[in-house]
């Protein structure tokens, strides 16, 4: 299958992952292990090739949601420790050891759980604590009852192999809410101290995108890079500050075709609802896309496309399959021509995070959502 003949497309730069894998690795010294996280259809870039692309690269690890996803990779060659980062059904657990799956376990439900379980092998965990963030993971006052619990087994027979201990930061991404930052690692640091002192030789991690580029404290054992892989920022504040010293290449673009071409005369009222008429005669050019693909029905009457180097508004409702755009004043439209939904064209650019600001969201939520159906082609 070739890229001309989807009517939408995805394609990623293979040397834009490379760019940025390499400014990342930079950051971090030689001891230090780097997960690549990957999880979530690798933040809509399609998760196997990338982190085959990051496992030719020298990825150390990858991070996944889920089981499944884990699986999905080792179905498709990759070797390196994965770790789920999510919850874990406890009927799982012998699944993750047979494929040498790394799991989470954030709370005591799960502890017992795993020290029920029929496994062939020990079981590798990460043990997540919440330091701050008041999501997933065991709480401070739990230290002494985890470590209690943990004594009572002879871990050299037991089910499971600590082999690792993390926590994620809340506030990393705004530089300047350096407290709170200091308050979670600090946070952790007494588990990692009274792990090693119980005999535990965990690998200790805490910080990823936000903290790699400007928080070297936090590297510790690893770093957890996700967004970042895939060129983008995580917060404009980390944006000002790191990249003055470093610079990330979006590797996601999003294409499309024009499908129609008609004049509308003025007074007509256009797309459901008939949310916008139209004050004088357009051209309008209708584009297969809409929200099932992924497109922010947010971007009604305000996004933008790009078609022969010109920005496009849309017009009217996103719909489920469809929009349409004005193209009055771009000569010579034709059903087939390019659209560019993210990325460039000639010498106009429209970002994820342009479309995440024009959405109210973020750039995070606006590359997740493209549609996984939508073909993937790496370049």
């Amino acid at each position: 299958m070739k890229s001309n003949e989807e009517r939408s497309f995805v394609s990623i730069s293979r040397k834009a992952i490379e760019k940025n894998y390499n400014t990342f690795r930079k950051k971090i010294s030689k001891e230090v292990f780097f997960m690549a996280v990957v999880k979530s259809n690798a933040y809509g870039h399609c998760m196997v090739s990338y982190a085959k692309e990051l496992e030719r690269l020298g990825a150390d690890w990858f991070g996944v949601d889920d089981v499944d996803e884990a699986l999905e990779l080792r179905r498709n060659g990759i070797k390196k420790p994965i770790l789920v980062l999510g919850y874990t059904l406890p009927l799982r657990f012998k699944e993750a050891s047979k494929h040498n799956i790394s799991v989470t376990i954030s709370n005591f439900d799960s502890l017992n759980s795993l020290l029920k379980s029929d496994l062939n092998g020990k079981l590798k965990i990460h043990i997540k604590v919440d330091t701050g963030l008041n999501r997933q993971g065991f709480r401070m006052q739990d230290l002494d009852q985890i470590l209690h619990e943990f004594s009572i087994f002879n871990f050299q027979f037991s089910k499971m192999r600590i082999e690792g201990l993390y926590s994620h930061l809340a506030a990393a991404e705004n530089p300047e809410d350096k407290n709170y930052t200091s308050f979670q690692i600090d946070n952790f640091k007494k588990w990692q101290s009274a792990f090693e002192s119980a005999g535990f030789n965990p690998i200790c991690h805490i910080g990823a995108t936000a903290a790699t580029l400007v928080a070297p404290g936090t590297h510790l054992d690893m770093v957890r890079v996700g967004i970042g892989l895939y060129g983008l920022w995580p917060s404009e504040e980390i944006r000002e500050i790191a990249g003055k010293k470093a610079k990330l290449h979006p590797s996601l673009s999003w294409k499309s075709v024009v499908g129609d071409v008609k004049t509308v005369p003025a007074g007509s009222l256009v797309g459901y609802d008939c949310t916008e008429e139209l004050r004088r005669d357009k051209v309008l050019a209708v584009v297969p896309v809409g929200y099932w693909h992924g497109l922010p029905r947010a971007m009604s009457s305000v996004g933008e496309v790009l078609i022969r180097g010109k920005r496009a508004k849309i017009v009217g409702r996103v719909s489920m399959d469809m929009i349409s755009v004005d193209v009055t004043s771009i000569k010579g439209i034709r059903t087939g021509d390019e659209v560019v939904i993210i990325g460039k064209q000639k010498t106009e650019e429209i970002s994820s995070d342009d479309l995440a600001r024009r959405a109210g969201t973020i750039n995070y939520e606006i590359v997740t959502r493209i549609n996984p159906l939508i073909k993937r082609f790496f370049f």
